[in-house]
């Protein structure tokens, strides 16, 4: 159960969903424990744009 719950978390955050959303949706009263339980994907990290390169 318990990674199923990392997963849907990770599953959101990588859909564009803000991370206090998450935090609530999970029930964690502090936003690091939802940073420690969501895994941000490599292939993910690379697709992310500053927004200095629209300039």
């Amino acid at each position: 159960m318990h990674t199923l719950r990392h997963w849907f978390a990770t599953h959101l955050l990588e859909a564009g969903m803000n991370i206090r959303y998450i935090q609530k949706l999970l029930g964690h009263e502090s936003i690091l424990t939802t940073i420690r339980n969501t895994h941000v994907t490599a292939e993910k990290i690379g697709t992310l744009k500053s927004p200095l390169d629209g300039l």
